[in-house]
C-alpha cells in the first residue's frame, strides 16, 4: 500500500526547511535556499487543501535543485552532494504525488467523457 500523500507534503516540508535555515550550516547560495522556501511553501499549502499544480512546481523546484550545482558551479562537494539528495528526493515524492493523484482521478472514472 502507498504511504499517506500528507506524508510525502511533510517530508517534503521537512527538507524545504532545511534548506531554507542552512541547517548542515554549509556554504550555500540563495537559489537554494529561496528554493527551500519555495518547496516548504507549496508543501503547506498541499498540507491546507490539495492541488496537483502544488506538486508539478514541487516537481520542478526538485529538478531545478538537482541541477543547480551545475548552473551556479558550486566547489563545495558536500553542499553539491545536499543539493543533489534533497532535490532527488524532493522530486521523487512529488512524482509520486502526481502519479497517485492520477491513479486515484482515473479508478474513480473522473476522467472518462461523459457521454451524450
Amino acid at each position: 500500500m502507498f504511504l499517506s500523500s500528507k506524508l510525502y507534503d511533510v517530508v517534503n516540508l521537512f527538507l524545504g526547511m532545511m534548506l531554507f535555515f542552512w541547517l548542515f550550516h554549509l556554504d550555500m547560495d540563495t537559489p537554494a535556499q529561496v528554493t527551500g522556501l519555495l518547496i516548504a511553501v507549496l508543501s503547506m499549502a498541499a498540507l491546507a487543501a490539495f492541488a496537483v499544480w502544488e506538486e508539478w512546481l514541487n516537481l520542478a523546484a526538485g529538478l531545478f535543485l538537482i541541477v543547480s550545482p551545475w548552473l551556479f558551479g558550486l566547489q563545495n562537494s558536500e553542499a553539491m552532494r545536499l543539493h543533489l539528495v534533497i532535490g532527488s528526493i524532493v522530486a521523487a515524492l512529488a512524482a509520486a504525488e502526481v502519479w497517485l493523484a492520477s491513479w486515484k482521478r482515473a479508478s474513480s472514472g473522473l476522467d472518462e467523457t461523459p457521454s451524450s
